[in-house]
């Protein structure tokens, strides 16, 4: 089968450098034992794993402050690539632990912004998905001055009366959600500055899906089902690529039956998906017969 290898996908610099930071932490024997990291450090189970056997664990939780209650020193804390509030650094702080940050420059050049927005008298509209430690972190930059907006619904609960209103976003959004919030955003409070904050690597992927994708049959995305940029790049390929698009973890997730009767395939990954994870899928796509009426198997993860 004919396989589209789309460019850019795999690992984001952010990505790179905290995966970097967590195994050069676990190789320094004078680092406090035991290595926690707090929260996934990217959304993929397989570098979790990888860090998990040399022995950095991975806690989660409702809110990053709530696991940083169950940790007592001497350890060490990671900072996950999606940043964290100043609560939760100040609280890392007073209890003594050893803090490791691997906060995602992009991040924090956001949480800068809105900082310097809430100080200068802003009320700042914060476009992002709820639930995803990013906007946690961000949220807890300005409390109170800070407001979730993932849906138009959150717009109709909002009633800002400041002069002073500014947009900014999560850095993994689809841009064309978000272009379309911002532009209800606009209608509402017509004065707004708008900030866009989507990293300059998720914006690349999400445009070379849908520049490709109309070139291919199908799509299949490489990724974790945590990982919203992924689950991003799937979107934007059945929305803006107008193809179907499934997201796999491993290559034993293909499905033959999305291939049958299919002369080319696109294929591209998260941010956060290792490149050999890609690559066992690529090699599984170009060796399918599609002619063969879908009785081919994976040969697993």
């Amino acid at each position: 089968m004919e396989v589209l290898k789309v460019t850019p996908r795999g690992y984001c610099h952010g990505v790179v450098d905290a995966v970097q930071i967590a195994r050069r932490v676990a190789a320094d024997p004078t680092v406090p034992r035991p290595i926690y990291i707090l929260g996934y450090l990217v959304h993929n189970h397989h570098i979790v794993e990888e860090l998990a056997r040399i022995g950095v664990q991975t806690l989660d939780g409702p809110s990053r402050l709530e696991i940083l209650e169950s940790i007592e020193p001497p350890a060490t804390v990671i900072f996950t690539a999606h940043g964290v509030s100043p609560q939760v650094r100040e609280r890392a702080r007073e209890k003594g632990l050893h803090v490791v940050d691997a906060t995602c420059t992009d991040v924090t050049r956001t949480h800068d912004l809105i900082r310097d927005l809430a100080a200068r008298g802003y009320e700042i509209l914060y476009v992002g998905k709820r639930g995803h430690p990013e906007p946690e972190g961000a949220l807890g930059v300005a409390p109170g001055k800070v407001h979730l907006i993932e849906t138009a619904a959150d717009l109709d609960h909002l009633h800002l009366t400041s002069e002073k209103i500014a947009v900014t976003t999560q850095t993994t959004m689809s841009l064309w959600d978000t272009q379309a919030l911002i532009e209800q955003i606009r209608a509402r409070y017509p004065r707004v500055e708008v900030y866009n904050e989507i990293c300059r690597a998720t914006q690349l992927r999400q445009e070379a899906i849908a520049r490709a994708a109309p070139e291919a049959d199908v799509v299949i995305v490489v990724g974790d089902r945590r990982s919203n940029n992924s689950k991003r790049l799937v979107q934007v390929a059945q929305e803006i690529g107008g193809r179907e698009a499934y997201l796999v973890d491993h290559v034993g997730e293909v499905d033959p039956r999305w291939l049958v009767g299919r002369r080319r395939v696109a294929v591209t990954s998260g941010a956060s998906t290792p490149t050999s994870v890609t690559r066992e899928v690529i090699r599984f796509l170009e060796q399918f017969d599609p002619g063969a009426g879908g009785n081919e198997g994976t040969d697993g993860s």
